[in-house]
């Protein structure tokens, strides 16, 4: 039980480092409101890009879609990164979008969430719990755009710090979670994009994809705007 306890402080804390680090790098790249976070920083550039442009395509999720090279466009929509680093399935991310946005509506949304549910709550939830939040985050999307999809998020290696042990637990929860997306995206109406195989390593440290992962990744989001266009 002991051994249990200290695997999930060592991922929490390994997540809030990753989590704090990025939100340092974004705040020295530009000015931030006096007194902000990640989150509100996240928001406002967002709402700066959306302010410019129509009918975009927003590939919305956590740390991996923020630190994603996207394409401009596709089909002559722009895409938008709406990517939150630490977001999960709990943290409103229909509503941050929504402050985003303001009146202007999307031409399709892509979501990418789950590793920071297995990650950050301990213990991490159940599959039907995960399968619940994203699920009501998918419904409060549909109402922004008749174009949405699910984007089948990585596994987790053990790598860097993340010991055999620490992924063997992220592991057991992010399995179910991952078996969970058929069902969400047809409850929901919305589209399932599967990653294409990953070759070890395709992460940085554990979590993070590196330029293999990526290229995987990437292929699922062409998939994703290709269905999307049409």
């Amino acid at each position: 039980m002991a051994g249990n306890t200290q695997v999930r402080l060592g991922i929490v804390l390994f997540a809030v480092v990753v989590t704090a680090a990025a939100s340092f790098a974004l705040g020295r790249r530009g000015a931030a409101p006096s007194g902000g976070n990640h989150r509100d920083i996240r928001q406002i550039v967002v709402n700066y890009t959306v302010a410019r442009i129509d009918d975009p395509i927003i590939v919305l999720g956590d740390s991996i879609v923020e630190a994603a090279t996207l394409p401009l466009s596709a089909c002559g929509h722009p895409i938008v990164n709406a990517g939150l680093a630490g977001a999960t399935t709990a943290s409103d991310l229909s509503g941050w979008l929504k402050g985003a946005l303001g009146t202007r509506r999307p031409y399709a949304i892509i979501v990418s969430l789950g590793v920071n549910d297995a990650l950050t709550f301990s213990p991490p939830a159940t599959s039907a719990a995960f399968a619940g939040r994203y699920e009501a985050l998918l419904h409060d999307l549909s109402k922004l755009t008749e174009r949405l999809f699910i984007l089948e998020f990585p596994p987790v290696e053990a790598r860097g710090p993340f010991t055999p042990a620490m992924a063997e637990t992220a592991m057991a929860a992010i399995t179910g979670y991952r078996a969970a997306l058929p069902k969400i995206a047809r409850n929901t109406n919305a589209i399932l994009l599967s990653l294409p195989a990953l070759e070890a390593p395709f992460t940085i440290e554990g979590i993070h994809l590196n330029t293999a992962g990526y290229s995987a990744w990437d292929k699922a989001i062409q998939r994703g705007t290709e269905l999307a266009c049409g």
